[in-house]
Order: structure tokens, then C-alpha cells, then sequence
């Protein structure tokens, strides 16, 4: 475990170069003051106090030569993020001021932060729980204006609340049975009939929060679309019209897309990530088949198939080929090119329910197909309206064990054992439910929690 005891020092931005106008260096920790004091120099009759923002020169404290002309943000304990002393310098954005000024504070007696670090104080030193610095982490992550506000709500401690009722109401009941076990002549019999109907509540709370998992891991994750298809049918166009960019070559030539083209877009709250693939096909060209097997890959990891085929040719033994690789995932057919004239002969897998017509060249159809996507997501009943919270895998695969701890303790009532077999699994039910809020949990999932996190974060 990290020594609360040394002061950290971190870049807290993203340093590209001609690409930020301010960079942060930030320092928590006892000596961040005497550090800032080193370093800063103030014109005028500044005050050296907590919540202020100061106006000043970084100088070297040895040959005083400038580095910077900057702010300085103060933030003293236990009012600042992390309960320690917190001094942030915001200087001009690039990489030789902000590298100067953390190598000074760490020549100063600063630290390097490790990756979370600073968070991870916050979460020591009682601020935060655990499900708020998780929180911090999904909301710098977030892809989408949705999984944005629902990591708000974590932050708020939305989540934690729901927690902290359940850990409590398991704690109770335990306390009560155990003190039937240690007084057992002192005290009136347990109230069974009780114990089971606030048993079946936490169950059902738990249920309902768990029924979250699937929809937070798809508006953090997102969902990964696959266009796939035989050669010029109109891929790489529909790509280009739904990402709304040229980022792959358009041609009449068959084959000319030889690797994957990957684009980042969000459509109704939901992170996608579209994949335009290489025409599928049998082919002797090195280069090509490469490129198809990637294609057939990229198919088989998709969330969700594009099948596109050219109106004007219609379904051919090729596309009937495809499908039947494909259709072990959720797919809609694209007919693109219905400009120039729809084939009688489209005539496909009955088994295909959602179609979308397009003229990707012309931008046509894509609202359609983007409603065709929402419309497959929720479907397959992964997303909810109104969600407010969802849990991440952790907290699920913790939350899951609690569940099945409190319905192995329903079944031990049932077959009437004694009262020291229901402590076993309520213990674990407490226990686990403290994991996910972090009033029992170990160094090493702090850890990997953590280690997850930016460094300055």
C-alpha cells in the first residue's frame, strides 16, 4: 500500500504539444505548500491562503531563473479532494513547462503519483467510498452524454446509498440472531416469519440493481458494429455516410478495402464502434484473403451485423454464404443502392426481420439504420429507459455473491437448522456488501482498481 505520509506530484492534463493552452502540475500531501512557497513567486500583496487563486512567476530556486508565468491554486486540508494539502500550478499548456515544473517539485521532495493515486487518497481519507472513486474513473471514461450522467449519479453517491441500506439491513438481522445465540434465556424467540420477509427484500433490492449490469457495461463499453459484405456493394460509403467522414476508400473497384477501418460514434446515448471490413470472398490474392479473414474475425467479434448487398443485383449465392456465416449474431440487412433499381430476385432468409434501405453515396437511409440499431439493442432487452444507476463487473460479481449468500441463509431457515448456521452466510453477505463500498476490502482489489485510473487523477 502506497505511504500517505509523502507528498505526490503528477501532471494532471493531457500534454500534446500546440494542443492545450493549460497544463496542471498537482501535489498533495503535507510538504505541497512548502514546495509552492519554494517555487512561487508573488507580485504585490497576494495572501497565502486555503481556496484562493494566486497570480505569480515558477522560478528555480537555485539560479531563479523563470520557468513560467502562471496560477496558482490553492487548496488546503481538509477542504480539497484528497483531505491533504492540494496545490495545483496552471501553467502554459505544452511539454517543456509543466516537465520543468514537476521536475522541481520532485527535486523539491515530491514523489511521482502513481496512477490513481490521488483519488486513492481521497478514498483512505474517508472523502469518498469506493463506488464514488470508481465513479471518478467511468465519468473521465465516459462515451456518451448517458453513461456520463449516470457516473454523476455514482459520484453523488447514489449507488453507495443503495449499498449502505442493504449492508445495513443484513447487519441487523445478523446482530439479532447472534444475540439470540449469546442470550438466548434473556431474550424473546427469534421472529422467523420477520427474518424471511426482510430476507425477501433485501433478495428483490438486490435483484433489481443487479438487472443494472448489462446496460452499464454497454453504455461505458459500447457496442461494436461490423459492416460485412461481398465486395463493392457499398461498405466503405455506407461507413464514410454513417461516420460522416472519407476515411475509407471508395472505388468500383471489387476489393479495394484490405484492412479494417475503425470509426467512434454514439447514437442514442450508446458508444458504437463501426468496423468497415473487407469484401468476403474467395480469393487467390494474398493480401485480399488476409484482408477477408480479418473481415471474418472482426464478424465474429461483432456485437451486431451489417449484411449489406446491392439492391440492383440482389441476394446471390455469395450474400447466402456470408449470412450463413454470420447469422449466429444479431444482424440487419442493408440493401444499399436503391437509386439504381431493386432486383426481384432479392429474396432472403425468411429468419431476416430487420431491413434497412440505403443510397450511401447520397447519405440516404442512415437515420433509418441508426433507429435499426437502437431498435436491435433494445430488443435484446440490454438497455433500459430512465436508468439512474448501473453497476460495473466488480460490483456486480460481488453483488452476486451477496445474493446468493442471502438465499443460501432463506434456505437454511426453511430446513430449520440451528441459528449458528445462518450467521456462516449472512457474515459473508456483510462482508461482501462492505467489499463494494470498501469498509472491507483488500489491498489487492485497491489495487487493481486503482491501477486502472490515469496518473493525476
Amino acid at each position: 500500500m502506497i505511504d500517505q505520509g509523502e507528498t505526490i506530484a503528477a501532471i494532471a492534463t493531457a500534454i500534446v504539444p500546440q494542443q492545450g493552452s493549460i497544463g496542471i502540475v498537482r501535489l498533495s500531501g503535507s510538504q505541497s505548500l512548502v514546495i509552492a512557497k519554494t517555487l512561487f513567486n508573488l507580485p504585490g500583496k497576494q495572501i497565502w491562503e486555503t481556496h484562493r487563486i494566486l497570480y505569480g512567476y515558477i522560478r528555480h530556486p537555485q539560479t531563479q531563473q523563470m520557468i513560467d508565468e502562471a496560477l496558482l491554486l490553492l487548496m488546503l486540508a481538509p477542504r480539497s479532494y484528497t483531505c491533504e494539502d492540494v496545490i495545483e500550478f496552471h501553467c502554459h499548456g505544452g511539454i517543456i513547462p509543466v516537465q520543468q515544473v514537476l521536475q522541481l517539485c520532485l527535486e523539491l521532495g515530491a514523489r511521482l503519483a502513481e496512477p490513481g493515486e490521488f483519488t486513492l487518497r481521497a478514498f483512505l481519507n474517508g472523502r469518498i467510498d469506493l463506488t464514488q472513486a470508481e465513479s471518478i474513473a467511468e465519468l473521465v471514461d465516459a462515451r456518451s452524454s448517458q453513461a456520463s450522467q449516470i457516473a454523476l449519479a455514482g459520484l453523488q453517491g447514489k449507488l453507495a446509498k443503495t449499498i449502505y441500506q442493504l449492508h445495513d439491513s443484513c447487519l441487523n438481522i445478523l446482530m439479532e440472531i447472534e444475540a439470540r445465540i449469546d442470550f438466548e434465556d434473556d431474550l424473546p424467540p427469534l421472529d422467523e416469519i420477520s427474518i424471511i420477509e426482510s430476507l425477501g427484500e433485501i433478495v428483490a433490492k438486490l435483484k433489481n440493481v443487479l438487472m443494472t449490469a448489462d446496460q452499464g457495461e454497454l453504455l461505458r463499453s459500447g457496442i461494436k458494429v461490423a459492416i460485412v459484405g461481398r465486395p463493392n456493394v457499398g461498405k466503405s460509403s455506407l461507413f464514410n455516410a454513417w461516420s460522416q467522414c472519407d476515411r475509407a476508400i471508395v472505388t468500383n473497384l471489387p476489393g479495394t478495402t484490405r484492412d479494417l477501418i475503425e470509426s467512434q460514434l454514439v447514437v442514442g446515448g450508446i458508444p458504437i464502434q463501426v468496423l468497415d471490413t473487407a469484401g468476403i470472398r474467395d480469393t487467390v490474392n494474398i493480401i485480399e484473403k488476409i484482408g477477408v479473414e480479418r473481415s471474418r474475425h472482426a464478424a465474429d467479434q461483432a456485437d451486431l451485423i451489417l449484411l449489406t448487398i446491392d439492391a440492383q443485383v440482389g441476394w446471390t449465392a455469395e450474400d447466402q454464404k456470408i449470412y450463413q456465416q454470420v447469422n449466429h449474431r444479431p444482424l440487419i440487412l442493408v440493401i444499399n443502392k436503391i437509386d439504381l433499381g431493386e432486383s426481384k430476385s432479392i429474396q432472403f432468409p425468411s429468419k431476416i426481420k430487420n431491413i434497412v434501405k440505403t443510397i450511401a453515396v447520397d447519405n440516404q437511409g442512415i437515420e433509418a439504420l441508426e433507429q435499426a440499431v437502437l431498435t436491435s439493442v433494445k430488443s435484446q432487452k440490454i438497455i433500459a429507459n430512465n436508468l439512474d444507476l448501473a453497476i460495473n463487473k466488480r460490483q456486480a460479481a460481488a453483488l452476486t455473491r451477496a445474493k446468493l449468500a442471502l438465499e443460501q441463509v432463506q434456505e437454511t431457515i426453511s430446513n430449520q437448522l440451528p441459528l449458528d448456521f445462518l450467521t456462516i452466510d449472512l457474515r459473508i453477505a456483510v462482508q461482501v456488501l462492505g467489499e463494494v463500498i470498501g469498509k472491507d476490502v483488500t489491498e489487492s482489489v485497491l489495487e487493481k482498481i486503482f491501477s486502472n485510473f490515469c496518473i493525476g487523477k
